[in-house]
């Protein structure tokens, strides 16, 4: 039963969408079998609120007194009960669209030649869409939908002229451009993050038509953002697409303004990653500005990812009361699981880089660390611990154990060359005479030359 499609939809209802879908239910319109009433009182009233399931002899007791158990039936009463509820669903959130519910009507009104009552509903529609303050890629699209409708209701209008026509094109055109670019900065991010390549000649084809649409929010903020992260070495299109961003912003909804914050703060990812600095004030403004609008948080939720990476760029601007701030507040929005963990491991990050090394200590060692890469990167802090203060006795038994853990947790890819040679180059500054510049020299440039290799800059500066 707790397999069941229909108790896994019926779960993330809440009480007051299970009782508006009980009088769904009850309307012969949206629902022909009767019994599906009955069935969902009783899956409300047990499983579904945390009771133990009743069986389902008894489930059919309740909903067929009369009959004799029949698990056929039982199952028609469970589909009619999941189709019921998928349709609620669906009109549910249709009715909230309001002006995509306006361009339906219209639309059947005019296929019923009611045609007053039709461009009625049209205008009403169009009121919806402009008083509504989003200019995204769907507000042009619609907007589009409803000069469409227009259109066909003055087709058989004596007043029907080319401008009405032309401005139904050129807005199609602004809503492809916007949805084509929108598009792209995601194909860009995916490809980035998986190294597949992906083809950008359709969209590289549409950028001159863009151009003559700067001024419209949906294309002009995508335009920038999408030759900033294709362009290597940019720095025209970067500053335009974070002002317009920080500007135009409330013009989009919260989904899409995290995904366009997260864009700005990947390019300025990449950038330091390359070596440049130059992004790094951008980088911590966006994230500054993410979290005081509270653009980060999806559901309710941060995700861990953000978290860490925010906190990195704090430490490395040594931004520490806003990045000791920052790391206090938002772990409260942590997903459970890897709530404490997380929250211990960014705040002995920050004790260690202001040389509170015992402190530093002490919260490495209270989480549980599940996550392999999490874990490495605890391991680390504490190897440069015990380095830093020279307690190597403790030094050499860690790496031993970093050793072992990696071979233990088959650590794979360049991950696990990363962090070996990591060991290596550690036991190798141990073996050296410190006092020796050639030896520390020809050190410096091996370490300098590999390329698989953690915390490469830590170990720069101390050769």
């Amino acid at each position: 039963m707790e397999k069941s499609k229909t108790v896994q939809l019926l779960r993330v209802f809440s009480r007051s969408e299970l009782r508006e879908l009980a009088r769904f239910l009850a309307n012969p319109a949206f629902n022909a079998r009767p019994e599906a009433i009955p069935l969902l009182e009783i899956l409300t009233q047990t499983g579904l609120s945390g009771k133990a399931w009743p069986s389902k002899e008894r489930i059919f007791s309740v909903v067929f007194p009369k009959l004799v158990f029949d698990d056929q039936r039982l199952r028609l009463a469970m589909s009619a009960l999941l189709s019921g509820a998928e349709k609620y669903l669906a009109v549910a959130d249709f009715l909230q669209d309001s002006h995509s519910f306006q361009i339906r009507l219209s639309q059947v009104l005019r296929s019923r030649n009611l045609l007053a009552a039709s461009e009625q509903s049209l205008k009403t529609g169009a009121t919806v869409l402009t008083t509504q303050p989003l200019r995204h890629a769907e507000y042009h699209l619609n907007d589009y939908r409803i000069r469409e409708e227009q259109f066909r209701l003055l087709i058989e209008s004596p007043d029907t002229t080319q401008g009405h026509l032309q401005a139904l094109s050129d807005q199609l055109d602004i809503a492809i451009l916007a949805l084509k670019l929108r598009q792209a900065c995601s194909l860009w991010a995916y490809q980035s993050r998986y190294n597949v390549p992906c083809d950008f000649q359709a969209i590289k084809v549409l950028l001159p038509l863009a151009e003559q649409h700067l001024q419209t929010p949906a294309v002009g903020l995508y335009y920038h953002c999408f030759l900033a992260l294709t362009t290597p070495g940019d720095t025209v299109h970067f500053p335009i697409f974070k002002q317009e961003l920080l500007v135009q912003g409330p013009l989009f909804p919260p989904e899409e303004l995290r995904d366009l914050f997260i864009l700005a703060i990947n390019f300025c990812t990449r950038r330091y990653n390359e070596g440049d600095q130059t992004f790094l004030p951008d980088h911590l403004d966006l994230y500054r500005i993410g979290f005081d609008r509270g653009y980060f948080l999806s559901e309710g939720l941060l995700s861990r990812f953000t978290y860490l990476n925010a906190t990195t760029i704090g430490l490395v601007m040594q931004e520490y009361a806003w990045t000791e701030k920052l790391i206090h507040e938002q772990q409260a929005f942590l997903e459970p699981a890897f709530r404490e963990s997380v929250y211990s491991f960014n705040l002995a990050r920050l004790e260690y880089q202001q040389k509170h090394y015992g402190l530093a200590l002490q919260l490495l060692q209270r989480a549980e660390y599940k996550e392999t890469m999490m874990a490495l990167a605890a391991k680390t802090i504490q190897l440069k611990i015990y380095y830093e203060t020279e307690e190597l006795d403790l030094l050499e038994s860690h790496l031993q154990a970093i050793a072992a853990y990696i071979r233990r947790k088959k650590v794979i890819g360049y991950q696990r060359e990363n962090y070996l040679n990591l060991v290596y180059f550690v036991r190798k500054l141990l073996e050296i005479n410190p006092l020796d510049r050639k030896q520390k020299q020809q050190l410096r440039e091996i370490i300098r030359q590999t390329k698989a290799l953690a915390e490469k800059e830590w170990l720069l500066e101390i050769v």
